[in-house]
């Protein structure tokens, strides 16, 4: 009798203390504060700098395909819009796979006066995907003794690759009425590749973190479509219908994903390729003549908007996109998009929404200032001070 009503007490006991934790979880989650954030502070005197990149757009997509030239095989890895940094890694991964065909490394392992029997690579630009390509050609063939270099025009932090935004979302990447099924599984392909190539980079020292974002709409189609590359790529979804916490608009899109620092990044990509034993040569190839005098029978092609006159790619043309960079808020701990978007850096706030089509010109333009500046002040007009 003694042993079942102290067994009774004790069940009792622990049903009663369940409900005082729930109920207190519950209390406790009724009174989490909504989430505040601090306000860009947009004003022409707080621009730092200006400036303007031109992203090399395809309406087919980017090219990753190889083709023999006299004893050379030439392997493509450019054309990636405004998704040269957030691909990076996959295009360059598809890239060098290519050397898996049939008999390319015959190609690549091709007697060499120095060091027979040693593949030799060269790469044309120190960009980005330049620079993403070298490295996985350096380990992947690093046991076998591969010698790689990169032959550009310009080095970090002179390249197309600095002046991006850097957050990780390939967007402006193709026209949905142009590409092929293929490219599409291409493209899925090297965002999945990508995306998980920078989680492994998050950290200091590669300038690459995790952030909130916030994608601010009209309406409810604006918070269903699919993410760019798949909504499995943006962990912490959520959808928002609080315009008074949420900068005011009706629909708000919650998910999160990566920023990189582009001169941190870079940087240490270019420090990483030297300690592999790497080479840079600063040249500037202008036709394909001058590319075929170069020593190494493999050559990877990665550069950009250049590929148009080296290449003869006349599907290839620039979209020009003008940044207004503001001192830089520690404080400010999210992205927005809205017609504008809004990424904050350590270098600065970085403030952008222009896409202009086959413009070649790499001036700042006052009205465009004026546009990017006064777009933001709207969307901190719904942000309470701190």
């Amino acid at each position: 009798m003694t042993t079942e009503f102290t067994r009774r007490n004790f069940i009792r006991g622990v049903a009663a203390t369940a409900a005082i934790a729930v109920a207190t979880r519950g209390r406790a989650l009724a009174q989490t504060p909504a989430r505040r954030f601090a306000p860009v502070k947009v004003s022409a005197d707080r621009v730092i700098r200006e400036v303007v990149g031109l992203r090399p757009y395809r309406d087919e997509g980017f090219v990753v395909r190889s083709e023999r030239a006299g004893d050379k095989l030439i392997i493509h890895n450019y054309g990636h819009g405004g998704a040269g940094i957030t691909l990076s890694w996959g295009t360059a991964s598809l890239a060098v796979d290519l050397l898996s065909a049939p008999g390319a490394m015959t190609t690549a392992l091709m007697q060499h006066a120095k060091r027979p029997g040693t593949p030799h690579f060269a790469v044309l630009g120190c960009g980005v995907n330049g620079l993403s390509t070298a490295r996985l050609l350096q380990r992947r063939y690093g046991n076998a003794g591969a010698a790689v270099t990169i032959y550009a025009r310009d080095l970090p932090p002179n390249t197309t690759s600095n002046i991006a935004g850097g957050f990780w979302s390939p967007t402006s990447v193709y026209d949905q009425s142009a590409i092929t099924p293929q490219f599409r599984d291409q493209f899925n392909k090297a965002c999945h590749l990508s995306n998980r190539s920078f989680q492994l980079l998050a950290g200091t020292e590669y300038g690459v973190r995790w952030i909130e974002t916030y994608e601010l709409g009209r309406d409810e189609g604006s918070v269903s479509r699919e993410l760019p590359g798949g909504n499995d790529l943006y962990p912490a979804a959520d959808v928002h219908r609080e315009p008074n916490v949420y900068f005011g608009f009706p629909f708000v899109r919650h998910y999160s994903t990566m920023l990189i620092e582009p001169q941190t990044y870079l940087n240490a990509l270019l420090r990483d390729f030297y300690v592999a034993g790497g080479k840079v040569v600063v040249k500037e190839l202008r036709d394909r003549r001058e590319l075929m005098r170069l020593a190494e029978r493999v050559i990877f092609n990665c550069t950009g908007l250049g590929a148009r006159a080296l290449f003869d790619d006349k599907k290839l043309g620039p979209i020009r996109g003008q940044l207004e960079i503001l001192i830089p808020q520690p404080e400010v701990d999210y992205c927005y998009l809205s017609s504008g978007y809004m990424f904050p850096r350590h270098d600065g706030i970085v403030l952008g929404g222009t896409f202009d089509h086959d413009d070649w010109s790499l001036e700042p333009r006052a009205d465009q200032r004026d546009w990017i500046l006064n777009t933001h002040k709207e969307v901190m007009k719904s942000v309470p001070p701190a």
